[in-house]
């Protein structure tokens, strides 16, 4: 998706907010939404590295990028309270630290399983879930995928592996540990394609020349703020929070700002 059909879907999504009844108006927090939302006194964010949809892989310190990682800074600057970015190895260890309460905030795919574990905000976009294969592959569509002998990376306890290791009938599915762990499985040709979002897929191409995203998608993730479950008094605020950082365009510089692609618009199924 390109910035013009992002800042279309801003625009999109502002309205389905505003109709939906959340403040247009930049929110205020009061006492209990700081409280239940940073208890210990600041905001514990928690990312990972490999996706521009929560830390940009090698960024420095000082130059840190991700959407979950200015919007998570976001969100502390809008209670009032100093923030901690903790870098987990990956995704699962990340929401394991929010489904746990030792951290505050995350953003992630909100699928149903996920929402037995930890409280989400109202999705804010939407990116495809595809494939991407080496240099010279004879996978050439992402309905080729599915066949006999082919072996399909995943993030192990990803949304990839839960879903593709049911749906994949003759492929086999390979779990590798961590995004990179898969990157380098596939430019070893240890595996005939790598299954993620989109966000992960296009980012990992820049760094393996030849290797190409398929066109097509098997599914879709939607994107959303995620805190842990026994925090209710905050999540007025963060679903009026979520419609500010879309109304003001900050949703918008945030994905500009980290490079991610494989958007398609407002979240859905």
């Amino acid at each position: 998706m390109d910035i013009r059909r992002l800042g279309n879907f801003v625009a999109v999504a502002a309205v389905a907010f505003a109709t939906a009844g959340y403040a247009a108006e930049p929110s205020t927090p009061d006492a209990a939404a700081r409280a239940a939302l940073a208890p210990t006194g600041k905001l514990r964010i928690a990312v990972y590295p490999g996706t521009p949809t929560s830390l940009v892989a090698d960024a420095p310190a000082t130059e840190r990028k991700g959407v979950g990682h200015d919007l998570g800074i976001a969100l502390a600057t809008r209670l009032g309270v100093p923030y901690e970015v903790v870098i987990h190895a990956k995704n699962v260890d990340a929401l394991d630290a929010v489904k746990s309460g030792n951290a505050d905030f995350g953003f992630t795919n909100a699928t149903a399983a996920r929402m037995k574990d930890m409280d989400f905000g109202p999705p804010l976009f939407a990116v495809e879930q595809g494939y991407i294969v080496p240099p010279g592959s004879v996978i050439a569509r992402t309905e080729d995928v599915d066949r006999a002998r082919m072996r399909v990376a995943v993030t192990q306890g990803s949304t990839s592996d839960s879903v593709l290791s049911r749906e994949l009938k003759n492929a086999t599915v390979i779990r590798a540990p961590t995004i990179l762990a898969a990157r380098d499985m596939l430019a070893a040709r240890k595996v005939d394609a790598f299954a993620t979002n989109k966000a992960i897929l296009f980012e990992m191409s820049d760094s393996l020349p030849g290797s190409s995203v398929l066109d097509g998608r098997w599914g879709l993730e939607n994107f959303a703020i995620a805190i842990p479950k026994g925090r209710d008094a905050g999540m007025p605020f963060l679903q009026r929070f979520s419609a500010d950082v879309v109304s003001d365009g900050q949703v918008k510089r945030a994905v500009e700002r980290a490079g991610l692609r494989g958007t398609v618009g407002p979240a859905q199924r």
